[in-house]
């Protein structure tokens, strides 16, 4: 069966799926790995492109990767190997951008507010740098906006959502009328009305703050990406075939 998925989805499933079995073992590649901000200390180039590859559970990455193997097997043919793959990371990429993008603005604010208070933002960024100090709980517990900008430095983005919902959106603006199985709803929907649901909902959960630890803004910008990809490519469909 798993021999029957075409081989760039395979190969992508793979090595998802090897990374984070490496990463379980070896915790210290979390820090090198994951998409940190990238004006914090943590960050590094590759990360944006690493991230994709991480995951934070089991749940996480079985979730992403049956979503990859339900929507990915069907855009790889009718694209082709080349565009579908720059349609993957294309996606990722438009995810990190947007996600922070919005914490840019979010963590100037917080500066902002913080130097009003005269509070040295030079030391909360040097204490941020996890190679040198770690994580440390009790930083900063007296001042919620420290620690919030703490956070900011030293929590990243991990996953490979923003791609996927690319690959989502491409699948949707391609074939609009397909139908998909959706929990706790006891009919198929087709995905044109599924997609501007879930995007909608994503943007309400990123901009609020009520994401529950959840990128959600990741999702609206790989989406966004998948979409306006499947838009360009889509009256040359046919000839991909």
């Amino acid at each position: 069966m798993f021999n029957n998925i075409p081989p760039i989805t395979r190969n992508l499933i793979i090595i998802n799926v090897v990374v984070f079995i490496v990463a379980y073992l070896v915790p210290i590649l979390d820090l090198n790995l994951t998409g940190f901000y990238p004006f914090s200390p943590n960050f590094k180039s590759w990360q944006i492109i690493t991230h994709m590859f991480m995951h934070g559970s089991f749940v996480h990455i079985l979730f992403n990767m049956f979503t990859l193997y339900s929507f990915g097997p069907i855009l790889e043919q009718s694209l082709g190997d080349k565009k579908y793959l720059i349609l993957y990371f294309l996606s990722g990429l438009g995810a990190f951008f947007l996600f922070n993008l919005w914490n840019f603005f979010e963590i100037q604010q917080l500066i902002s507010q913080l130097q009003e208070m005269n509070v040295d933002v030079s030391e909360i960024y040097s204490r941020s740098d996890l190679r040198t100090y770690g994580y440390s709980d009790t930083i900063y517990l007296d001042n919620p906006l420290s620690r919030n900008l703490y956070e900011s430095f030293t929590g990243g983005m991990v996953g490979a959502s923003g791609a996927i919902f690319g690959v989502i959106a491409a699948f949707a603006t391609l074939y609009p009328e397909a139908k998909i199985g959706i929990m706790f709803i006891p009919i198929p929907v087709k995905v044109k009305y599924v997609l501007p649901i879930v995007v909608i909902g994503s943007i309400y959960l990123g901009v609020s703050g009520n994401g529950g630890g959840i990128a959600h803004l990741a999702h609206v910008g790989g989406a966004i990406v998948g979409f306006i990809l499947a838009r360009i490519w889509r009256k040359h469909l046919y000839r991909f075939n």
